[in-house]
């Protein structure tokens, strides 16, 4: 078969020119032209994602199991021992960052582990993000498992160009000849101030196509994409949520071994009246806007993604618009970020318009950074009182008796 350039363009055009003549000769070129378009898939666009069974969605979910007698613990301990359970079944992870070796990292989520594992297997690195990704990447391709710290999502940004580059491309550009299945460890979203609180989803998630991106909202999610990852052959981006290291979270019983599954959301509140989409910390935010659209008689559907790449593999986010007809997309990038990709996802992929009788509604930050403290926060970023409100808009177009305007 001839897949080049110039015989698909004349096949192509030589179907345009017919369009209104003998079908049946049309549907054999036709025909032809969707064998030569899976052949050339295959010359070039396969392997960016991984085509084994240690491709990181077929990994199965195993859930977090507890004891009757489980322990209310810190989110960063959840983290901790997960690590150390690695640390021990794993004997080629090694952990490394700034900070995360001799204090056990800002948030104390190695803690300890140092000391436990050596310096050869958790030690700290200098302050240079782009050469933390590279030293990743020789370890990854010389069989080792290296899980690489970046301090905050904000300093992604100095080692998005070898991402982008090199890690996101090795497996697509060599067919799957060479892999580096690199865990990227860093943490962002919801904190006070310019440099410790961003949320660029919608820049990395489009430079880093090639890469799995997962935005757990707690770190016993967290934990499980660890576990998942282990267990493949794929480089992924783990974003802990930043202000969840001192929340308490149950003690699962099997660290190490429970596993996150990838581009499943999960329904955390059933609901009625609409459907909020969203991730990470803003699933807190959500769920707080949703008690006082309870208290409102108003009930939401609030759905978290987990994961931005793969997203939504099994087109579940849809069946939610069905039984809704109206749904709002949240998160704390700027607009038309992350927020307008899930909405492209849902509503054109998923054709989720079609179920739809209010016009979709974005809820995102503000174009700037976050501005400093308490307040700073409130104002650049969504808040329940945001989410709130334009749920309650929504609701007031439906029925304006019922939902009068608040203002």
């Amino acid at each position: 078969m001839n897949l080049s350039l110039d015989v698909n363009s004349a096949a192509r055009a030589a179907l345009r020119i017919t369009r209104t003549e003998n079908i049946q000769a049309k549907q054999k070129l036709a025909d032809w032209l969707s064998e030569s378009r899976i052949a050339n898939y295959d010359r070039f666009s396969s392997y960016l994602w991984s085509q084994s069974e240690q491709n990181a969605q077929h990994i199965k979910a195993v859930p977090p199991r507890y004891e009757t007698d489980f322990k209310l613990i810190d989110g960063r301990e959840v983290l901790r021992e997960n690590f150390n359970q690695l640390l021990a079944i794993y004997p080629e992870v090694v952990i490394f960052g700034e900070d995360a070796g001799r204090i056990g990292g800002v948030n104390q989520g190695l803690e300890g582990l140092q000391a436990k594992y050596g310096e050869i297997r958790v030690f700290d690195t200098g302050i240079r993000e782009a050469t933390i990704i590279g030293q990743a990447i020789g370890l990854a391709v010389r069989g080792l498992r290296p899980i690489a710290e970046i301090q905050y999502l904000d300093y992604l940004l100095y080692a998005l160009q070898v991402m982008s580059d090199d890690l996101a491309t090795l497996q697509y550009r060599t067919k799957g000849g060479q892999k580096a299945p690199v865990i990227i460890r860093t943490r962002g979203h919801r904190l006070e101030g310019i440099w410790h609180s961003g949320s660029p989803m919608g820049m990395i998630i489009n430079a880093i196509r090639g890469i799995h991106v997962c935005v757990p909202r707690n770190m016993t999610q967290a934990a499980g994409f660890y576990n998942t990852f282990l267990a493949s052959d794929e480089p992924a981006l783990i974003i802990e949520p930043l202000n969840g290291y001192r929340l308490k979270e149950k003690q699962p019983a099997n660290a190490g071994e429970f596993r996150t599954p990838l581009g499943v959301p999960e329904i955390l509140s059933e609901g009625t009246d609409l459907t909020i989409i969203t991730y990470g910390s803003c699933c807190r935010i959500a769920a707080d806007a949703l008690k006082l659209l309870e208290e409102c008689g108003i009930s939401a559907e609030l759905i978290d993604v987990q994961t931005l790449l793969p997203f939504d593999v099994n087109h579940t986010l849809v069946e939610s618009l069905k039984k809704t007809n109206r749904v709002i997309f949240l998160d704390e990038d700027v607009p038309g970020g992350a927020s307008a990709y899930m909405l492209q996802k849902v509503l054109e992929e998923q054709a989720g318009y079609q179920h739809l009788d209010s016009p979709p509604q974005t809820i995102s930050a503000k174009d700037h950074r976050p501005a400093y403290g308490s307040d700073g926060d409130y104002f650049s970023k969504p808040s329940a009182d945001d989410v709130f409100e334009a749920a309650y808009r929504m609701m007031n177009e439906v029925d304006p008796v019922r939902f009068p305007q608040i203002y």
